[in-house]
């Protein structure tokens, strides 16, 4: 049996619906998305950040990656 981290399961996403701050267009975030730029007034939009395993595993930057887990850490700060 070969086990994988749920969370690098893409089926698991969940898209949430936000409104941009700043112009009110609504805006569709995914789960593992924490800030994006909206596609109407080009303003930074930032949700809420739920907690995740990338917070307290030691093995996240291995299971997502690189690329991910440090535009994870950045867009937290």
């Amino acid at each position: 049996m070969i086990f994988k981290c749920p969370g690098q399961d893409k089926r698991n996403l969940k898209i949430h619906t936000i409104k941009c701050p700043n112009c009110g267009y609504e805006m569709e975030f995914f789960s593992d998305e924490i800030k994006l730029r909206c596609p109407k007034c080009k303003g930074e939009v930032t949700r809420k950040a739920l907690p995740s395993c990338i917070d307290w595993c030691k093995y996240a930057k291995d299971c997502v990656g690189k690329e991910i887990y440090e535009k994870y850490v950045k867009d937290k700060s």
